[in-house]
């Protein structure tokens, strides 16, 4: 696709370009030469008219150009969606994942900005989360349908953040057979029914895979409450791991009919295990009230902070619920906390969690630091690529 436009720089602010990063924000452009429309492929060039790289435009969002690439002789159209698909398979393949549901494109960080591709078994579900991407959908499911094995591309581009880019929601079949109520993947020997179709995010949180396994390291023979337990992911680790009990904690009923089976799926149904459908928030002051103690609790919260003005509404969020839990907790107990918001910088998460346990009178160490699993890559020059984090604490 040719460029239909031409984005000039302000002195100064071709900086970040230079360095690869894959942002232009509205603020850096002095003007735009012709009349691109949103989704169309642009150049962007210094104060000289020098080129710098090339990507698709959408006057709508604050991030005015996703850029593709910078290399003036490559072209942006479904060949190079090909080799960067290829390529993203090509590395994932290179990290031996334990496990048939993975994610394939991981949006900036593998060259594509605003896609997301996640493989669960025979099907992949995608979200097209900018204008730009929304154009290639069709061609982005053709060439995924070229990889084996493939019984179907599904769309999830069910989010919010497509309203930033103008875009209404969106999602159903792209290619192929639509996924049945429940696909069965593997992970690390563990099996979890799936629902790809109204799942949350694309059905599973695989960026947690190997969390849950450091985690389930410290769960034998300790009384475990999961929350946020959605379909209780932590919670078959933790059965499967030893423990002595396992809480699920979630406002869906319907998550935790699923977190049921899934214990069912590995033959641990005939472990002690209980369903609680609650507001965590709630039900931790609940336990507290009840003089109820856990050995290890998982704090997996959904995102608190989907811009900078709902950063210090979410600590507080973070801090009340890390409170609750290190109260709960026995001598020696272990606290997992995590925080998936992106604007919440692993620094401030830490100090969070530090107030946290001030507040509560109770000391704590941090064992281990978490991050995103290495199929959700942070790529050097996209540092806001980065937005899972976690501390495994002991609290005594």
């Amino acid at each position: 696709m040719k460029p239909t436009g031409t984005i000039w720089l302000k002195r100064g602010k071709e900086k970040p370009v230079h360095n690869r990063h894959p942002w232009v924000f509205s603020g850096a452009i002095s003007r735009v030469d012709g009349k691109p429309a949103d989704g169309d492929i642009v150049d962007v060039v210094d104060e000289r008219g020098g080129f710098l790289a090339r990507g698709y435009f959408n006057r709508r969002s604050q991030i005015t150009v996703r850029l593709m690439t910078w290399d003036a002789a490559e072209e942006v159209d479904a060949a190079l969606l090909a080799v960067r698909l290829r390529a993203c398979a090509l590395r994932r393949k290179t990290l031996n994942l334990p496990s048939d549901a993975y994610r394939l494109a991981h949006g900036e960080s593998d060259l594509l900005p605003g896609l997301i591709v996640d493989r669960y078994a025979d099907y992949f579900v995608v979200q097209c989360l900018t204008a730009g991407m929304e154009r290639w959908k069709g061609d982005i499911a053709s060439i995924l349908s070229q990889f084996a094995p493939c019984r179907g591309v599904y769309e999830r581009s069910d989010v919010d953040a497509r309203e930033k880019d103008g875009l209404p929601p969106a999602a159903g079949p792209l290619w192929g057979d639509p996924p049945p109520d429940a696909v069965e993947i593997t992970e690390a020997g563990y099996r979890f029914a799936v629902d790809l179709k109204s799942g949350q995010k694309t059905g599973f949180y695989l960026d947690q895979r190997d969390n849950r396994r450091h985690v389930a390291g410290y769960c034998q023979g300790r009384e475990v409450l999961n929350c946020f337990a959605y379909t209780g992911a932590f919670g078959v680790y933790a059965a499967g791991a030893g423990a002595q009990s396992v809480t699920n904690v979630d406002t869906s009923a319907d998550a935790l009919a699923a977190a049921r089976h899934n214990l069912e799926l590995n033959g641990l149904a005939g472990r002690p295990a209980e369903q609680v459908v609650a507001d965590v928030f709630a039900q931790l002051r609940q336990y507290r009230e009840q003089g109820r103690r856990f050995d290890l609790i998982v704090l997996d919260p959904p995102k608190f902070a989907y811009n900078q003005a709902q950063v210090q509404h979410a600590c507080r969020g973070y801090k009340d619920i890390n409170w609750l839990a290190m109260q709960l907790l026995r001598p020696n107990g272990i606290l997992a906390t995590f925080s998936c918001s992106g604007l919440v910088s692993p620094d401030l998460f830490q100090k969070v969690v530090f107030g946290a346990s001030i507040d509560a009178g109770r000391d704590a160490q941090i064992l281990t630091k978490l991050t995103q699993a290495a199929d959700h890559p942070i790529l050097l020059s996209f540092p806001e690529g980065e937005y899972l984090k976690g501390l495994i604490c002991q609290v005594f």
